[in-house]
């Protein structure tokens, strides 16, 4: 029996770094993965496609890795980086986006992220683990800001964290 955990995460921030230089890094998908925590491999799949194969989590009789692959799309006179899933190319759909906008003192930087992860479990555990899945991905995506922060200057500003189970 596998239970279905759906996520919906929302941040907005505020960097010293030009708009410009801001957009390069989060448009290059293996630069900008390269400041994710947990990141075992990213996969190139070809035209600008990539699999993210996160480190294995848990303990020892209940590991899991959560695999994932992407479609991005880079619109520079936007300067937006959305993503889409692309289907069956691991245990959790994942798509999101990046809006990047010059305030002229300051660089605003605003990441949603959205998505579903499978997790296999006996059903006694689905009210246990599902927290925890969860508030992974939330610390996950908070270091990731955090990362991001330190390399362009500035700092968090507002976030807003909306959370979903499905079984």
């Amino acid at each position: 029996m596998a239970m279905t955990v759906l996520f919906e995460i929302a941040y907005e921030f505020e960097v010293s770094a030009l708009a410009a230089d801001v957009f390069d890094v989060l448009s290059d998908v293996p630069a900008s993965a390269s400041f994710f925590p947990k990141l075992h491999k990213l996969v190139d799949l070809g035209g600008n496609c990539y699999r993210w194969e996160l480190d294995k989590v848990g303990p020892a009789q209940m590991t899991m890795q959560t695999v994932y692959a992407c479609h991005y799309v880079v619109d520079q006179k936007k300067c937006s980086v959305v993503w889409t899933p692309i289907a069956g190319a691991g245990n959790a759909q994942v798509g999101g986006s990046w809006a990047i906008t010059d305030k002229k003192n300051f660089t605003h930087l605003v990441l949603t992220s959205r998505g579903e992860l499978q997790v296999p479990l006996p059903a006694l555990m689905k009210s246990v683990v599902a927290p925890i899945v969860l508030g992974e991905n939330e610390k996950l995506l908070k270091q990731y800001i955090a990362n991001l922060t330190k390399r362009f200057g500035g700092k968090h500003s507002k976030e807003s964290i909306s959370t979903c189970i499905k079984s």
